[in-house]
């Protein structure tokens, strides 16, 4: 899911169609596929934990008699883990990939800054935020086209923005919240309740972080199938990447 911190920062060079390069090191593609399996477990989870009270409030408080600002459907069975209803093994389901993804996001995040990735490859320039280079790339998605023919390796505006508003506030904030509904973080760390203003306020930024996260990999899989799946997908698996025509 993440761009390549394997590779070193030199000026582009043309790569003909047809040509195996390297784009995803070895930490990306282990990050990418445990955050994979975590996100799709605690989703389901999330949901089998959200069926027992489906209702969404500000502040500290929120009970069935108070006015909530979300009500949320009762997910179907298909959907939730478990399928049947058992808020208790929800929670455990929930808790140990939480374990996982926050660790997981951690270790990705030191070995990125060490590799000097963030900066290489997210790093947003003035020529990314030109306003005719972002109506370009606008055009080029249209039209199916998502890498640079003059630069194969590096990603685009959207990928850029998409994988910053991810990796440094959608998945923080996740983890964040969840860590203020834990009873036992709460008597450890008291501040967290207070930084969201409240309990329910917490469960409802979580919820909403966990639906960018959910919005985000279901684009994420169909520009994959777009793009080329075969070839994305072994990318990510071997760290090459073919250059399409």
């Amino acid at each position: 899911m993440g761009p390549d911190d394997q590779h070193e920062a030199a000026p582009p060079k043309v790569a003909p169609p047809g040509t195996v390069i390297r784009r995803h090191g070895i930490a990306t593609r282990i990050w990418h596929w445990v955050n994979a399996v975590a996100i799709f477990i605690l989703i389901g989870s999330g949901l089998g934990i959200s069926n027992a009270h489906p209702r969404l409030y500000w502040g500290r408080y929120g009970a069935n008699f108070d006015a909530a600002w979300a009500q949320l459907p009762r997910f179907p069975a298909w959907i939730t883990i478990p399928a049947s209803y058992n808020l208790a093994i929800s929670r455990r389901w929930h808790l140990f990939f939480a374990l996982v993804l926050g660790f997981g996001l951690l270790a990705y995040m030191i070995a990125s800054l060490l590799s000097r990735h963030f900066q290489r490859d997210l790093k947003l320039t003035r020529r990314d935020l030109n306003r005719g280079h972002i109506w370009a790339d606008v055009k080029a998605h249209l039209a199916f086209r998502f890498h640079d023919p003059e630069r194969p390796r590096e990603y685009n505006v959207f990928q850029k923005l998409s994988y910053i508003g991810v990796i440094f506030i959608a998945l923080p904030l996740v983890i964040l919240t969840g860590i203020a509904l834990s009873p036992g973080m709460d008597a450890a760390w008291p501040w967290v309740l207070d930084l969201f203003g409240g309990r329910q306020s917490a469960r409802s930024l979580h919820f909403i972080a966990m639906t960018l996260i959910a919005l985000f990999a279901v684009v994420h899989l169909v520009l994959v199938i777009l793009a080329g799946p075969i070839n994305e997908v072994r990318s990510m698996l071997t760290g090459g990447w073919r250059v399409p025509e």
